[in-house]
């Protein structure tokens, strides 16, 4: 398994072992026998709660060869890696998002704030750059 997909592989004995190593480290990919998740439903549940974002790649290994094992595990983590940079993506247009919703309020303030009257020199020298760095931060968000 570390040989074709180059990822640190580890063993355990049971389910209550996988739990425990689970808890200890992330993984990208749990390979599970569908047989012990169907004889051991407790540790099974358990087991699956302590994933965290490794995929699960559930065999029969009673008719799975090694070959198909290989398959299935590099397909999770091809999916698992698609996943993942849907998740960055949607995220950082999120981001992206909030940012241009605050710049646009640190603008509006800054507008309202240099229209009024007899303000003193340097508060309205103050507020025109801070309006200059957000709309530099504007353009910036724009280009990116």
């Amino acid at each position: 398994m570390h040989a074709a997909t180059g990822l640190e592989t580890h063993w355990a004995q049971d389910l209550q072992q996988a739990a425990t190593q689970l808890r200890e480290q992330a993984y990208s990919a749990v390979v599970i026998d569908q047989f012990l998740l169907e004889t051991e439903p407790q540790e099974a549940d358990q087991l699956m709660e302590h994933l965290g974002t490794a995929f699960p790649v559930h065999v029969n290994f009673a008719v799975t060869n090694m070959e198909r094992l290989l398959r299935e595990v590099r397909s999770t983590l091809h999916r698992r890696k698609r996943e993942e940079c849907a998740a960055r993506r949607a995220v950082l247009q999120q981001m992206h998002s909030e940012m241009r919703e605050t710049l646009t309020a640190l603008l509006l303030s800054c507008e309202l704030a240099m229209s009024i009257p007899d303000m003193p020199s340097p508060a309205a020298e103050k507020i025109r750059a801070i309006d200059g760095f957000a709309r530099e931060l504007r353009l910036r968000l724009q280009v990116s």
